[in-house]
């Protein structure tokens, strides 16, 4: 059982598998349309033409400005031309710096805690170690792992008592002192936990991780391996119980010897050649492969040889050195579904696109069949739900001791291709005799999505069409011949009409099934449907006792929805063979409110009394009387939308007046008007505030506006995107507009920023419709959509299939209307596929050549998100700065100039047009790795 990475300011559970984040870094690159005469500023000198490998500390670079809660400081007078990381106002940076609280984990016998503990912010130090970028993937060649990992400093066990206390606290020991703990993994039986360590070495032995394992009864920890010289291989998968004494585990060969050199000559140029005239359509990836040396590379760090280990130190080899990228063990112990990938590489596509190959071995190490060897998938077309062809999905059905499932597409792969059935779900048993055909265990006319096993009686199975947004539920009798039956069909962005997904209940495999339940008074068979109960009031979670043979309903449990936001994590009571009874039902909930931090509860039936097992500090008492309200608005063509309102703590708009606004937003693809107005998220959930978030501005007494809806609706045949900037100024003006009437935001100082797409809305908007907006911030965007020609966000069309489309969404293209001021932050080593760091240096560059008020900021190291202390905190002292100047001051030469655009962006609003079909889905951060490490379950 892997656990998962977490969120720095709300303790949330662990509970599904996950590979850790990462982090990166150099130093600040600062640009600005303003400065003058860089040539001789001592602070803008290079520190190194290569990475650092001892940074000075931060309180050394750093300085922290003494601004009053809503006046600029002293030293924003020049800051356009001074180097150097920076501190934000102190009331920011006390938030930022607080310590972040545990994550949990259950123990599969649900009767132990883990408190895993973590440390603030990572150094810049940290990021700015060397890495090698290689096959859309990063590598720390130094500890043979993804770099910019994140990592546990500690972990506590606490026991669970009947009546929901927990007694004292257990610390895992005996391993070194500042060791950095990741991979922690209960064993089946829940009697031992595996982790891996590292340290922080000059030496390369030293920084390697290695695999040790602890007695959850005494706290003593040991390490697997007897030998000193067997590291953990990370690149891909790492390790995984076999039972409940083994674990195979990925370790780097022996016989490995030195990284490949690059050679100071090449032997050629660099060729690729299209001779057979393919169609090859591909997103914009980063991190790619380039050439020989690069494949070599990336072979040596991601082969590894697997070993099979036992708590007693006994190894034993299993199988040949190869690219393993997943260890899969049957339920029943007796096999291992092992995953790689393998050559002809590419220069083209991520690693998630190689050749690869799936094998059956026994659990004690004999090779047993090949299931399947899939070619260079280069040519997936870019159409949403286009997929693989061959085998895709392969799996351990969870109720079966070793039976095998998959998925055979029949379109090709294509989904502009026409066909019935268009996926077919295949299933066979692991003793299968040679040559035997698998069973078609069902057929699907959309795209599959996933399966819920439970027994021979029940399963379910998941098919959706993103196109439409239909989604259909299938209940299906694995043991019979009886005709499936269609449970739910619906559309994905009808949230009003989502029944919930089933509780999933453990079995002693250490698999997940689906939980069946029985009544005391009634026959039948029943699920329990865990649903985020969305309603025009908010998200109101629930838990349906739902009847699989009538369709019947009945809510057993609902979240208080005046004050609370309560949710069910996790089923407690799941130890008992058979159907469990609804009256001995136990399940984990959380439960917070505005004001109040998340805390666990234990919940027992049928009395439903809940004991509390947390006790959480609040992550930042400065800010625990905010005001929060969730409001309601109109835009023009009749969409409803909503947005969460914060004002600071203690403020009353009677008496103090309108303030300065932040408006921070994500746009949305949907189908159609209803579906957008629907009201998503609850009004009493916390509000958690991550280092970067827009909400810090509530200690500066700002009014935040955060995540209004802004829709982008396309019904019918029509493309949502071709009035992309229609209804982009459409939903900023509504939301203006409440703020506004409301009399918590002047008129003349309210800011626009995003991230990501957000970004990409930001510049747009100050681009056309400055009138709303007196500055933005955009980090991380991408402004020109021409390079990102296949396709960007929900748009899959070419730019040669709609050239005026891209050319209209652009802001790049319109950089000579952009006159109110604009920060621009991009991190230097973006690996996001679509928004290269290139996006932000020329839409700079445009924005300068037409004398636009603007400021970029390059963070040495940083992806896509940032991760260092240094950069966090010097982005917040930039966004700080900006907003005290040109928001709060509102000192921009523009603000005279504020009726005249607002006559010149009226004209082009009028001549909007009705919006058109399109897509609703988030940012898709596509790396092209995206199945090689776990299967997303699908919810009904």
């Amino acid at each position: 059982m892997r656990l998962h990475q977490l969120s720095l300011t709300s303790p949330t559970l662990l509970l599904l598998p996950h590979s850790p984040p990462s982090l990166h870094f150099k130093r600040c690159r600062i640009s600005s349309s303003t400065t003058r005469n860089h040539s001789h500023n001592r602070f803008l000198q290079p520190m190194s033409t290569s990475r650092l490998q001892k940074l000075v500390p931060v309180a050394a670079i750093a300085t922290e400005d003494a601004a009053g809660p809503n006046g600029s400081s002293a030293a924003h007078e020049d800051d356009e031309s001074n180097g150097g990381y920076r501190l934000p106002p102190p009331e920011i940076k006390d938030i930022v710096d607080a310590p972040p609280l545990p994550s949990l984990s259950f123990s599969p016998n649900r009767d132990k805690i883990l408190f895993l503990k973590r440390r603030s912010l990572p150094p810049l130090s940290e990021l700015a170690k060397p890495e090698d970028k290689l096959a859309g993937i990063r590598i720390d060649g130094k500890s043979n792992t993804r770099s910019r990992m994140s990592f546990y400093t500690g972990i506590g066990i606490h026991d669970l008592k009947d009546d929901g206390t927990l007694g004292p606290e257990k610390v895992i020991h005996g391993f070194p002192d500042g060791s950095k703990i990741n991979f922690v993994s209960w064993s089946t039986d829940g009697k031992h936990l595996a982790f891996s360590i590292r340290q922080d070495q000059e030496d390369d032995i030293g920084s390697k991780l290695r695999v040790w394992v602890a007695d959850v009864e005494t706290g003593k920890a040991k390490p697997l391996f007897h030998a000193p010289d067997v590291f953990l291989n990370a690149v891909f998968d790492n390790y995984v119980w076999v039972n409940d004494s083994t674990l195979l585990v990925c370790t780097i060969p022996l016989s490995r010897g030195s990284p490949p050199k690059k050679p100071l000559v090449p032997s050629g140029p660099k060729i690729q050649s299209n001779e057979r005239k393919s169609v090859v359509q591909s997103r914009t990836y980063q991190d790619l492969l380039k050439d020989e040396y690069d494949e070599d590379l990336f072979e040596y760090y991601a082969t590894s040889q697997l070993v099979l280990v036992s708590l007693d130190g006994s190894v034993k080899l299993f199988g040949e050195p190869a690219i393993y990228t997943s260890l899969d063990p049957s339920p029943d112990q007796k096999y291992v579904l092992l995953s790689s990938i393998h050559r002809p590489f590419s220069f083209n596509v991520p690693c998630g696109r190689f050749p690869t190959k799936d094998d059956l071995w026994s659990a004690d190490g004999k090779f047993i069949r090949t299931l399947c060897d899939l070619p260079l998938a280069e040519d997936i077309p870019i159409t949403f739900n286009s997929v693989r062809k061959g085998m895709r999905s392969l799996n351990w059905r969870e109720d079966k001791p070793s039976d095998l499932y998959w998925v055979e597409t029949q379109d090709g792969g294509d989904a502009k291709v026409e066909v019935s059935p268009r996926d077919i779900v295949y299933t066979q048993a692991a003793d299968a005799p040679e040559g035997e055909e698998p069973k078609i265990f069902f057929k699907l006319d959309l795209r599959y999505g996933g399966i819920s096993w439970c027994d021979d009686s029940l399963a379910l199975v998941y098919e959706s069409w993103y196109k439409t947004r239909r989604v259909r539920t299938w209940l299906v009798a694995p043991g019979s011949h009886e005709t499936p039956r269609l449970l739910f069909d619906r559309s994905s962005e009808d949230v009003y009409s989502d029944p919930g997904s089933p509780m999933l209940r453990r079995t002693p495999d250490g698999t997940y099934i689906i939980a069946k339940f029985k009544k005391e008074d009634k026959e039948g068979t029943y699920l329990l449907l865990n649903g985020s109960g969305a309603t025009p009031e908010g998200n109101i979670p629930f838990l349906d006792l739902f009847d699989i043979d009538t369709g019947d309903k009945e809510r057993i449990w609902q979240s208080d929805k005046e004050k609370y936001y309560e949710s069910v994590v996790a089923l407690m009571s799941d130890q008992t063979a058979g159907d469990l009874n609804v009256n001995e039902l136990k399940v984990l909930t959380s439960k917070e409110s505005k004001t109040e931090n998340t805390q666990y509860y234990i919940q027992h039936w049928p009395d439903r009394k809940a004991f509390q097992i947390t006790s959480f500090p609040h992550p930042y008492p400065q800010l625990a009387s905010l005001h929060k309200e969730m409001v309601r608005y109109e835009r023009r063509d009749g969409v409803q939308l909503t947005a969460n309102l914060y004002l600071p703590p203690g403020y009353d708009p009677s008496r103090d007046g309108p303030l300065p606004c932040l408006v921070w937003a994500y746009p949305g693809e949907f189908k159609n008007k209803e579906a957008a107005g629907q009201v998503r998220g609850s009004p009493n959930e916390f509000p958690g505030i991550g280092s970067t978030s827009p909400l810090l501005w509530l200690a500066r007494r700002f009014a935040i506006l955060s995540g209004p809806t802004i829709p982008i609706i396309g019904e019918g045949k029509e493309e949502a995107n071709d009035s992309y900037v229609e209804q982009l100024v459409w939903s900023a003006e509504a939301a203006v507009q409440e703020v506004i009437r409301r009399g918590v935001a002047h008129p003349d100082k309210i800011a626009i920023g995003g991230h990501s797409y957000g970004a990409f809305m930001t510049a747009n908007l100050l681009a056309h419709a400055p009138h709303l907006f007196s500055c933005g911030i955009a980090r991380s965007g991408a402004y020109n959509r021409t390079l990102t020609p296949f396709g960007f966000q929900s748009e899959d069309r070419t730019l040669w299939e709609a050239t005026d489309t891209y050319i209209k969404m652009s802001p790049f293209m319109s950089a000579n209307k952009i006159k109110k001021p604009i920060l621009l932050i991009h991190g230097e080593e973006d690996n996001n596929s679509g928004t290269l760091t290139m996006q932000s240096d020329r839409f700079f560059n445009a924005l300068k050549g037409h004398g636009a008020l603007s400021r970029l900021v390059i963070l040495p190291f940083e992806s896509h998100g940032y991760s260092s202390r240094e950069s966090i905190m010097h982005v917040l002292w930039e966004t700080d700065r900006w907003l005290q100047k040109f928001c709060v001051s509102n000192s921009s030469e523009d603000i005279a100039s504020k009726n005249n655009e607002s006559k010149e962006t009226k004209g082009s609003e009028d001549k909007a047009v009705a919006s058109g079909g399109g897509g609703a889905v988030a940012e898709l951060e596509d790396n092209g790795v995206d199945d090689l490490h776990f299967h997303t379950r699908s919810s009904l």
